[in-house]
């Protein structure tokens, strides 16, 4: 009789272009990933980059995802900015209205939602931005799931309006002694060693722990692991994570 390893879902960012303009490689990490954070219109993404994304996510068996964001183009979505709670729900909830439906037209649905960058982290420690974001959820209609980190006041929202929060972890990014992510513009707070960043996620996925940057090993409980499509060499990177994980015995599966 044989047991079945621990599973966890691979997600990546994807449709984040513009125009002519593009930035991931959709169509090879889709080829990898179980759910796809598509990018909404407001850090990065088009109407015409939301429908083939939608459309190749569901030829591959890929769920799609509300990537919402802060209005902010010219940031790429990481400038920090102070929106009014109730702006803030009406803009979250027109994202995952617009993404919806491309999904729709590909045979699908939306089926979570994860902030991106600045709104992602504000949404850690602030309550006020956490419930906006899931008020921005409920007006979109729908009991949808939210990513998140573990601990946030996103995910403590999500649950206290009786949504799944789902608990993420990353492969490319570097962690504070408190389970949080160091900030971008600190050095170290990305991961760039495929190597280290691939081990991160086995020790993840089957310990449920990583290396912080001051050397410490600290829990990170997570259902979700996340690639970030913008790193160079993403495609192959995911595709590394994958093979390893697989092979220590972790199955690849999307979040219920």
């Amino acid at each position: 009789m044989t047991t079945a390893g621990p599973a966890i879902d691979l997600n990546a960012d994807l449709g984040e272009g513009f125009g002519r303009w593009t930035l991931t490689d959709d169509e090879a990490l889709l080829s990898v990933v179980t759910s796809a954070n598509v990018a909404c219109g407001f850090h990065a993404g088009d109407p015409a980059t939301m429908r083939r994304v939608c459309d190749r996510a569901v030829e591959n068996g890929v769920r799609i995802g509300a990537q919402v964001s802060y209005r902010d183009l010219l940031g790429f979505g990481r400038r920090a900015m102070d929106v009014p709670p109730e702006e803030l729900a009406t803009e979250v909830a027109y994202q995952i209205g617009a993404l919806d439906v491309f999904a729709r037209a590909a045979g699908a649905r939306v089926a979570y939602v994860k902030p991106h960058g600045a709104l992602y982290n504000r949404t850690v420690r602030d309550e006020q931005q956490a419930a906006a974001v899931v008020d921005g959820v409920l007006l979109a209609g729908g009991a949808l799931p939210v990513l998140g980190l573990p601990g946030s006041q996103l995910l403590k929202a999500a649950e206290k309006a009786g949504l799944f929060a789902v608990p993420e972890a990353f492969a490319d990014r570097a962690y504070t002694s408190d389970g949080r992510l160091v900030p971008r513009d600190q050095p170290g707070a990305v991961v760039h060693d495929p190597d280290t960043a691939v081990a991160r996620s086995v020790l993840i996925a089957t310990d449920g722990s990583v290396t912080a940057a001051g050397g410490e090993r600290i829990a990170v409980r997570a259902r979700s692991l996340c690639l970030h499509g913008d790193t160079p060499g993403a495609a192959r990177l995911a595709g590394r994570v994958r093979r390893e994980l697989e092979a220590a015995g972790v199955v690849l599966e999307a979040f219920a």
